[in-house]
């Protein structure tokens, strides 16, 4: 089974109002991404990871993904191909790996940039499942908190117009698990406003398995999330083996 990660790392994080883009953020002294590669890297089983970047890329970035690649020869490739939204990144980056792939149609693992929590667990999970899985697979966690729909007061202000029952509801996580053929194919059909891969599957009437994740797998949203995040990997490095 030959198994690929993309990591769109081309996102500017305006949102998040930094001076860098938060891929490029620094917790416990490293960058998010190479928090957000490190546990592919450790996989042996992974056998290409591939960043897809703007030309924009922080000194200290280059530097580190420099080292990386250094260390991870012909495992490890950048490729200058991000575009204007997350699904352009990726149908341009599978179209790149699709070329260099001596696999006729392998696994792509897409993963965010800015998730850097992933557990070394959840990942296995993932792989297993893989290998019986026909469609794909991605992780994600059953909602645990009450959801209340909002709507806008005459003052702007949101008040609750509904609470929606939580039963059945899960919420998506990466790493994004499908063929590169179907994940193509998918893209294509959903244009370029499709948050994640596996709504682009899903759009084909395909239902991706869900695979138990881990509410450690945290995306760097908001500020705040930063400092949730920083004590979550203090405590990763204290204890690897989740």
């Amino acid at each position: 089974m030959s198994i690929h990660v993309l990591i769109p790392a081309g996102g500017s994080g305006s949102r998040f109002g930094a001076s860098v883009p938060k891929q490029f953020l620094a917790l416990q002294g490293r960058l998010v991404l190479e928090w957000s590669l490190a546990p592919f890297l450790a996989e042996p089983a992974i056998n290409h990871i591939w960043v897809a970047l703007t030309d924009q890329v922080p000194e200290d970035a280059e530097q580190m993904l420099a080292r990386l690649r250094r260390r991870h020869p012909g495992r490890l490739h950048c490729l200058d191909c991000a575009g204007a939204s997350r699904a352009i990144t990726v149908a341009n980056a599978l179209e790149l790996i699709a070329e260099h792939s001596e696999h006729d149609d392998p696994w792509v693992l897409v993963h965010d940039a800015a998730r850097p929590g992933l557990g070394r667990a959840a990942l296995d999970r993932l792989l297993a499942a893989l290998q019986t899985e026909p469609v794909g697979a991605l992780l994600a966690v059953p909602l645990a908190d009450t959801l209340k729909q909002a709507e806008a007061r005459a003052d702007g202000a949101a008040q609750v117009a509904a609470t929606v029952p939580r039963a059945g509801l899960w919420q998506a996580q990466t790493p994004q698990a499908f063929r590169l053929g179907l994940l193509q194919r998918a893209l294509r059909a959903a244009g370029d406003s499709v948050t994640d891969e596996a709504s682009a599957v899903e759009a084909l009437g395909l239902a991706p398995l869900l695979v138990e994740g881990d509410p450690r797998n945290l995306k760097l949203t908001r500020p705040s999330d930063a400092l949730l995040l920083d004590a979550l990997l203090a405590a990763q490095e204290e204890h690897p083996c989740g």
